[in-house]
This record gives structure tokens, C-alpha cells and sequence, in this order.
């Protein structure tokens, strides 16, 4: 196993560009999908999508690279460093999305949510839901705070955040990908 550890970070970052790739494709369809919900929901059915992608791609490490052998700390390792470098394609995509196309787009979409939201709920039967006005207005603390993030900083909570979900999601990819040696059976071990 030692020798293919050498090529966990190649394969990692291999298949983290065909992560990052698809991740590229996928997010083209969040601003499409602000304005036309079908996308939107093609958007959150490729995302479901991603953990499946990746067991594949560690699957695939697993059989080719490793023998049809791998430890659940190898896989695991294996799983994180490819959803890194997934995310640090994706947060070049997604820098050049803030910083030079999206213009307030998607914030300006949500305010405007968020205004409907507020027109809709000063209705007499809504205002029975308490805390309802608490809430619209904790939304629209939150959009100011992202408001005043800078496209470098939005793009850096956007990967820490890829990085950190995907860490997570490795643990079942690693659990169900993990295959030991098969054990000797001479002489009853």
C-alpha cells in the first residue's frame, strides 16, 4: 500500500478536476435558476448527484490505483483531498462569477424574495404565525452582512465551505469504498 500512496495525490487531484468540472457546470445553473425554477431544480438534483459522483471516482482509485484494496484512513484521505481540489477549481469560477458577472444579481433577487415575502405575510392570516416578523428580519440582517463581503471573501467562505461539507461527506464514501485484503485461510487463520 505504501507505493500507492504515491499516487493518492495525483488521482486526488485528478478526479477533483473532474469534480470541480462538473461543480463548474452545475453552479452555471444557480443564477439561471433564481429566474426560471425548473433549472433551480436541476441544480439541487446535480448537486445530490456529487456524493455518488465521488464514491464512483473513489471506487474507481480503489480497483485501478490500489489493488481492489484500500483502508478506510486511505480512502478517507483520498475523498477530502479530491473535494479540495474540486473546491479550489470551483472558487476560480466562482470568483470570476461575483467579481465580474453577477453584479448583485443574486442579491438583488433575494431582496426582492424577501420584499414579496414581507408584502404576502402583512396579510391578516399570516400575522397568526408568530415570529414571523422576527425572521424576515434576521433574513435581511443576513443579506447586509453578505452585502458588505468582499467577491475574494464570499469566494473564501464558499470553498472553506465545499472543503468542510466534503470532509464530512467522506466519511460514508470511505466507510462503503473501504475493501480489505482478503484474509489467508491455510491452516485455519
Amino acid at each position: 500500500m505504501t507505493e500507492n500512496k504515491g499516487y493518492l495525490q495525483r488521482y486526488a487531484m485528478l478526479f477533483g478536476t473532474y469534480l470541480g468540472g462538473f461543480w463548474i457546470l452545475k453552479f452555471i445553473l444557480f443564477p439561471l435558476g433564481i429566474t426560471v425554477p425548473f433549472l433551480f431544480s436541476i441544480f439541487i438534483g446535480l448537486t445530490l448527484c456529487v456524493p455518488f459522483m465521488a464514491y464512483y471516482y473513489v471506487r474507481m482509485y480503489r480497483n485501478v490505483v490500489c489493488g481492489g484494496t484500500i483502508s478506510f484512513l486511505h480512502a478517507w484521505i483520498f475523498t477530502v483531498f479530491m473535494y479540495m481540489f474540486a473546491a479550489l477549481l470551483t472558487a476560480v469560477a466562482h470568483y470570476i462569477y461575483i467579481r465580474f458577472i453577477d453584479q448583485g444579481f443574486i442579491l438583488n433577487s433575494y431582496e426582492t424574495m424577501l420584499n414579496s415575502w414581507e408584502t404576502m405575510l402583512n396579510n391578516p392570516t399570516y400575522k397568526a404565525v408568530p415570529g414571523i416578523d422576527a425572521y424576515i428580519e434576521q433574513l435581511r440582517e443576513g443579506l447586509s452582512q453578505v452585502r458588505s463581503l468582499t467577491p475574494i471573501e464570499i469566494t473564501m467562505q464558499m470553498m472553506s465551505m465545499n472543503v468542510f461539507v466534503g470532509s464530512l461527506l467522506a466519511i460514508p464514501t470511505a466507510l462503503f469504498v473501504m475493501k480489505r485484503p482478503p484474509a489467508d485461510y491455510i491452516g485455519g487463520r
